[in-house]
């Protein structure tokens, strides 16, 4: 059975009026100098006696600091990425200030076989894009999901 993560992809109205989607960075040392290709929804995993609904909105409050209201959430389908995990997505219209991001942390040895392990936080920085820059930003796993948020009903079944 494949690992299975769900995840949110928050969106608004930009004050130009075109759509901007909500992306995250990830945190710890091998992300640090990575930018196009590495920025991914706010998702995390699940087990198969979870529903995928209730861990996608546990993560997005984990990873962001901000909690979002159950209800309004668009199915987007699932990818697969290229390690085999499942990723299931839905949208959901909100806002976000990326000035108070507030992200759980993972442990990990660093520097790697040194023995010593260090905290850094999951995300480091989201960040507000319009739909063509995310495209450039996101893991390509996942860009089917702005597709599917540009052109809902159209090849959401993953």
């Amino acid at each position: 059975m494949p690992r299975r993560s769900a995840g949110v992809l928050l969106h608004r109205r930009g004050v130009d009026g075109a759509r901007e989607v909500l992306l995250v960075h990830p945190g710890g040392p091998f992300w640090t100098r990575k930018d196009h290709g590495a920025w991914s929804i706010p998702k995390g995993e699940h087990g198969e006696d979870e529903d995928p609904q209730v861990c996608a909105l546990r993560e997005v409050e984990e990873e962001t600091g901000a909690r979002l209201e159950p209800g309004g959430l668009d199915d987007l389908g699932e990818v697969r990425q290229r390690g085999g995990k499942v990723v299931r997505a839905w949208a959901k219209e909100g806002d976000l200030d990326v000035t108070r991001l507030v992200s759980n942390t993972i442990t990990m040895e660093w520097p790697p076989r040194s023995g010593r392990t260090e905290e850094f936080p999951e995300v480091d920085r989201a960040e507000w894009f319009t739909l063509d820059e995310a495209r450039r930003r996101i893991l390509a796993a996942q860009a089917p999901f702005l597709d599917r948020l540009r052109h809902p009903g159209h090849g959401s079944s993953g």
